[in-house]
């Protein structure tokens, strides 16, 4: 099944199951669906993709924890050692823009880069869970573009200034549950800069897989309902090329991963 977060036409947010076209209506929030655990609601009426605003899928995450460095491709065109353990930064909800809204282009930077990325969304909540349960947490997957203002996220060895600019989070389009994906492993991470194939690598060349990291971070922090893990971006950044390959206002990314489907983003310039 797929589950969307939107905004109705008068203006009130809801989810609802995404069918074809159409969104079915089931009230409140996918947050608190979750946290109930009763994703499946009482039907109402069915909107067209055409009347609604898609918000990202957990508009308003609690927790949102992004994994650094976690592909060997990436770690690789980087000139990185493999890390002993995960490298974990986070994300301010307030960043977020849902698929086809605008990624802004910062004001004090030229240095704009793509990220695609899976992104995990967590159901049951948990804290120490072993990697044997971890999959029993996931409510579902999504997409995310981790897009990164490259020379603010390097002032330090903190990497969350460059990562929390506004509107510089993709996420969407939707929660896709676990089973609608076969193999997880063999789900590609694609992302196209104009159409033009930029990142592409199946999950396996993660580094820690997401049983893994769901462990290593519920060892840290309880997890809960609707918090997101964004695993890691694959090698081919705009950054590691020569040249770089910089976003640019009038870009349109398009990042996909397999059976959960494509977040697409124009790139505009902040006002």
């Amino acid at each position: 099944m797929r589950y969307v977060s939107f905004r109705r036409p008068d203006g009130v947010s809801r989810y609802g199951r995404l069918e074809g076209a159409q969104v079915v209506d089931l009230g409140g929030s996918l947050r608190e669906a979750l946290a109930d655990n009763r994703l499946e609601g009482t039907p109402g009426q069915a909107h067209g993709l055409a009347e609604i605003e898609l918000l990202p899928p957990i508009p308003d995450p609690r927790k949102i924890a992004c994994i650094g460095l976690n592909y060997a491709s990436h770690l690789t065109e980087m000139g990185n050692k493999r890390p002993d353990h995960p490298t974990v930064f986070t994300r301010w909800a307030d960043t977020l823009v849902a698929h086809d809204a605008p990624l802004l282009c910062p004001k004090r930077s030229t240095r704009f880069d793509y990220e695609g990325e899976l992104a995990v969304i967590i159901g049951r909540p948990g804290r120490a869970i072993a990697r044997e349960e971890a999959m029993d947490h996931v409510a579902g997957f999504s997409i995310f573009n981790d897009a990164s203002v490259r020379d603010w996220q390097r002032h330090s060895s903190q990497f969350t200034p460059g990562k929390n600019f506004p509107g510089s989070g993709g996420f969407g389009p939707a929660l896709v549950t676990p089973d609608e994906i076969a193999d997880l492993g063999a789900v590609r991470v694609q992302t196209r800069l104009n159409g033009e194939l930029v990142q592409d690598q199946p999950t396996s060349d993660m580094l820690w897989g997401v049983p893994e990291l769901i462990e290593y971070l519920s060892a840290v922090t309880p997890l809960g309902p609707g918090d997101v893990i964004v695993t890691g971006t694959p090698g081919g950044v705009g950054d590691a090329r020569t040249p770089p390959l910089y976003l640019r206002p009038g870009d349109i990314v398009e990042v996909s991963a397999g059976p959960i489907g494509i977040l697409r983003n124009p790139v505009v310039e902040e006002r």
